[in-house]
């Protein structure tokens, strides 16, 4: 069964959601990548897309925007859980400090899989520079999303699909 969640999130919506549960997400989510990271403050109930777009074709939102690998963050996340960040989409694995950082501060890790950036540009209905516009297409974006599709990849009780299907797959 897919689950509906709209963001911002709160604990009761991140404690509701398990590993290897599909989630359309609706609402504003905000795109960063490493040097954005740096300048972070106030995150309660926000949701990270470790995501860069490419350029908007004319007459479109955003272009494609694929997520990029997660664990280039991971020093910069258990201060940003403390602050109050509730999800994070990416893809990839995240270290054990990450995901004690998650159990916690009750926050999930979400995953899309990579070469699916056009076909997530999609559900992205308004997109605009929030901050460092600097940094190109690094900069922090602000995404209006409906129906943006993930799935829960470590989820707050420390639920982790990667170790699930490396135990399911391991030769005994």
């Amino acid at each position: 069964m897919t689950k509906k969640i709209s963001a911002p999130l709160t604990d009761k919506d991140v404690e509701a959601l398990k590993a290897g549960d599909d989630v359309l997400i609706s609402g504003k989510i905000y795109t960063a990548r490493d040097a954005a990271h740096r300048e972070f403050k106030d995150l309660k109930g926000q949701v990270l897309f470790y995501a860069s777009p490419t350029p908007a074709r004319p007459g479109a939102v955003i272009g494609s925007i694929g997520p990029t690998t997660s664990s280039r963050m991971d020093a910069f996340t258990p201060p940003l859980l403390a602050a109050g960040l509730k999800a994070m989409i990416g893809k990839g694995e995240r270290s054990p400090e990450v995901v004690a950082a998650m159990k916690k501060h009750k926050a999930v890790y979400l995953m899309v899989p990579g070469g699916v950036a056009a076909l997530l540009s999609r559900y992205i209905k308004k997109a605009r520079v929030i901050a460092y516009p600097e940094l190109g297409p690094e900069a922090v974006l602000e995404l209006e999303v409906v129906d943006f599709p993930v799935i829960v990849a470590i989820d707050s009780a420390g639920g982790d699909l990667f170790a699930m299907g490396k135990k399911k797959y391991q030769r005994a």
